[in-house]
């Protein structure tokens, strides 16, 4: 027999259905076999434990470390773990003076660095560029210009070229800067010291003695110009060239506002006029120049680029610490240890038995409600069950996100909100077969009608989780989180398996003709056929006091016709 157009759309949706699992399945079988996944989500800090790092600040003698300066350092932090992939992470001060980040897992050395890093981000003119030894660039053993092109040698002051030390510097680039002190720390400067140094080597408005960070030039560079905080956004791809082909070579886009664009304009307008090293201007990082390209122009739109020895790891790190700002000081790691989950798997083990329980209940209140429909609810529950594990293994082995005790008390509560969009489905339905309908005609009208009820309410339901989501901090946003991915997969279950499903047994003779145990059956819900007459029971009335009342009407109209039939057939006798 041929299929309708009904039952070719309910099957479409369900084969629609069919390719997101099979899609989700091959995406995590494809993270499983290349990238080190699993078939199972990870647990967060509260389940499987991880590693707990101390962090201690960088301070000079008698300095000391302010709640202020704690405080943003906790919200930069937090920022950049997030940013990192790592999910359910729990940074903390401790004693006013440290910082604890607890992290679910082992941490990887990106992951360390982008803790610990200050990114003090400074832009600063160079005014001396020479070899890691004493020798400065131009002299005899040092970098030669014909394969460094950084370098050029005809406009580098010497070492022991010392300017007039009563003379006042009048920019940032001017020579003055290099007093005698500043020419002997220079003289005697070794590069393997920066890291040791780390970040606010010097003050902003003092000249800076550094190194590039693999060591190869060490530089005397002018006051700062422009200060990281200008940087309005920062972001990591590869570099296109003057041609316009992309390269492999990965670099830092940024992008500053309006302050520092006008600065950074007018340094480089300065700049592009000077000569030698001091046509350079230097991007210096915690101390150290990570690149100290030439000016060849004006940069007036405010969008400069950072080029070095990047890696895609570097490179997103990088601009991940310049996007969420510098750290206001220094932090070293002073520990990292191994710590055991706070409440382990028998807690994991309760709520997913609370889970199974609330399944349970749900089902049998949808079978005591419902009968045979019942059934529709269980299925779409299952469905709905095995795609948002799907989604959350995923997304656990792309994106980081691991599972924590709110998270699945969040799967939990998604259990009665999912069924809540089959009671109102139903109740449509039912609603429809009241009025009249046939059980085929209710399915589609009730469906029209429940829809926008379903749609409204999931999209209240998202927004109440993405606010939380954003608000929250912690565990917190683990359960808004779920929650949120499980309001989506009811919008996608609903619509692509229970309608879908309910148009197909709406055709079926036990659904179709309102059994008893279907949960569809007419009579049962008040509703009252005579040929093609429509009787509805009114307000306070059962149905059985409506049917008895028209068994009554029936008998006092064949009495009727029966007295009317003799009194015609008298008539006629008599004449």
């Amino acid at each position: 027999m041929a299929r309708t157009t009904t039952e070719r759309k309910a099957i479409r949706s369900l084969v629609w259905l069919l390719v997101i699992i099979i899609a989700l399945i091959a995406a995590n079988g494809a993270s499983v076999l290349f990238n080190n996944g699993q078939w199972t989500p990870k647990l967060a800090l509260d389940l499987e434990g991880g590693t707990q790092i101390t962090l201690s600040p960088q301070l000079s003698s008698g300095e000391a470390v302010t709640p202020e300066q704690l405080e943003r350092a906790v919200a930069i932090i937090r920022q950049r773990v997030d940013a990192s992939g790592v999910s359910e992470a729990e940074i903390n001060t401790q004693g006013n003076q440290n910082i604890v980040v607890s992290i679910p897992g082992e941490p990887d050395d990106e992951t360390r660095e982008r803790i610990s890093s200050s990114a003090k981000l400074e832009f600063r003119p160079v005014l001396v560029a020479g070899a890691p030894s004493a020798e400065t660039i131009g002299e005899e053993g040092a970098v030669d210009p014909a394969t460094d092109p950084s370098a050029s040698p005809s406009a580098e002051p010497s070492a022991s070229a010392e300017p007039t030390p009563s003379a006042s510097p009048t920019d940032a680039s001017d020579l003055a800067w290099i007093t005698p002190d500043v020419q002997e720390r220079f003289d005697t400067f070794d590069c393997a010291t920066v890291n040791a140094v780390g970040a606010n080597v010097a003050p902003s408005d003092e000249p800076l003695i550094t190194c590039e960070q693999d060591g190869s030039i060490k530089y005397i560079l002018g006051p700062v110009e422009v200060a990281g905080e200008r940087i309005s956004d920062a972001r990591a791809g590869l570099i296109t060239s003057s041609t316009g082909v992309t390269t492999n070579e990965w670099g830092v886009f940024m992008e500053f506002d309006a302050e520092g664009t006008a600065q950074f304009r007018a340094v480089t307008e300065r700049l592009v006029a000077l000569i030698g090293a001091q046509n350079q201007f230097a991007i210096v990082l915690d101390g150290s120049v990570i690149s100290a390209p030439r000016t060849i122009s004006a940069i007036t739109d405010g969008r400069p680029q950072i080029s070095g020895n990047f890696t895609e790891e570097s490179a997103l790190t990088l601009a991940d610490q310049l996007k969420f700002g510098a750290l206001p000081i220094g932090f070293e790691i002073q520990s990292s240890e191994n710590i055991s989950a706070t409440l382990g798997v028998s807690q994991l083990q309760s709520g997913i038995i609370a889970g199974i329980v609330g399944l349970i209940l749900v089902g049998l209140y949808a079978f005591f409600q419902y009968r045979a429909l019942g059934g529709v609810v269980l299925a779409s529950l299952i469905v709905a069950g095995v795609v948002t594990y799907l989604i959350i293994t995923y997304l656990s082995n792309q994106q980081g996100f691991r599972l924590s005790l709110a998270g699945v008390a969040g799967l939990v509560i998604s259990i009665g909100v999912i069924a809540d969009s089959f009671i109102v489905y139903f109740e449509r339905i039912r609603d429809e077969l009241r009025d009249g309908r046939s059980v085929d005609g209710a399915v589609e009208a009730g469906w029209k009608r429940a829809w926008r009820t379903i749609l409204i309410s999931d999209v209240i339901n998202f927004l109440a989780a993405a606010v939380l989501f954003v608000l929250a901090v912690g565990n917190v946003r683990g359960f808004a989180f779920t929650l949120g991915i499980t309001t989506i997969v009811d919008l996608i279950v609903v619509a692509l398996f229970t309608h879908p499903l309910m148009q197909l047994l709406a055709r079926t003779r036990f659904f179709g003709s309102g059994h008893p145990l279907s949960g569809l059956d007419p009579q049962a819900l008040g509703a009252v056929y005579r040929g093609r007459a429509q009787f509805r029971a009114p307000v306070g009335v059962t149905s059985t006091k409506v049917a008895s009342s028209s068994r009554e009407a029936q008998k006092r109209q064949t009495i009727a016709e029966r007295k009317a039939a003799q009194s015609s057939g008298e008539g006629k006798d008599a004449r």
